[in-house]
């Protein structure tokens, strides 16, 4: 199937639509990013083609002609199938490109995320990635339930049931004050010492807090173990400074830290 010479251009077509909705050719023209001059020669190069006149132009502006108003009403359907073949093209466009919807930790989406999406943009441009921001436990329970595709989480171990690599190791610390008396030691924080310390703890869920439960309940059973010592203390979640991983606490405190121990950062991906 070939077009019938002198078929018009759908660009021009829509342009004379505009006309007739609002009324002048000048506001035809705004509406379609051109000037009102470039606009007239369009319409008058479409009725040389057609050999119709299709405006009257007088001192008021321009008005339709009968001609003109036919050949709207015949355009209004090809316009509207050439919007529906466009939508096509587009949705085309959109199922064909890759994608990859990823959850990331509040702490790596912050610290960590940035850096590596610009280094993957680099190898894979054409690769629309869609991110969920959440705690180490939500992410991982939405890889369970197949939500997201891939996720990087933080904490003391894999989590199981799951595939998983180590990317990054990393330091504890606790963040003081600047006048906290930990803030000029040079010496690790121990286990003891932060158990018996006041902290303000992240939520529940959070792969930093859960690194920092899991040593001090190791570190209460074997002073527990240990003849002559103290009945263990529980880890108080008061108001203090948390274990931050050191990254993390370098890059966003103003204040002091102290080293502690160290945690594990994981991606997680469903299990085959």
């Amino acid at each position: 199937m070939t077009l019938p010479p002198g078929t018009p251009d759908l660009e021009v077509l829509d342009l004379l639509v505009s006309v007739a909705e609002l009324g002048s050719l000048g506001a035809a023209a705004r509406r379609h990013g051109i000037s009102q001059p470039a606009a007239g020669m369009r319409i008058s190069t479409l009725e040389r083609r057609l050999r119709l006149r299709l405006l009257d132009r007088g001192h008021t502006g321009s008005a339709l002609t009968d001609a003109g108003h036919t050949l709207i009403e015949l355009s209004r359907p090809v316009l509207a199938a050439a919007a529906t073949l466009a939508d096509g093209i587009a949705a085309l466009h959109h199922t064909a490109r890759p994608s990859l919807h990823i959850a990331a930790s509040k702490t790596i989406a912050d610290h960590r995320i940035p850096h590596w999406l610009s280094a993957l943009r680099k190898i894979r441009p054409e690769l629309a990635v869609a991110l969920e921001v959440a705690n180490s436990q939500q992410v991982t329970a939405a890889v369970r339930e197949r939500d997201t595709e891939l996720g990087f989480v933080e904490g003391p171990h894999s989590p199981p049931g799951l595939g998983s690599r180590v990317l990054v190791a990393d330091d504890l610390v606790v963040v003081v004050a600047p006048t906290h008396p930990w803030a000029t030691r040079r010496r690790a924080v121990t286990l003891r010492e932060l158990a018996d310390t006041p902290l303000l703890w992240r939520e529940k869920g959070s792969g930093t807090r859960d690194t920092v439960w899991q040593a001090s309940r190791c570190m209460a059973h074997r002073r527990h173990r240990q003849p002559n010592s103290a009945r263990p203390q529980r880890f108080s979640p008061l108001r203090a400074a948390p274990p931050h991983p050191r990254w993390s606490a370098a890059s966003s405190s103003p204040t002091s830290y102290a080293p502690a121990r160290s945690t594990k950062y994981l991606w997680t991906t469903r299990s085959s």
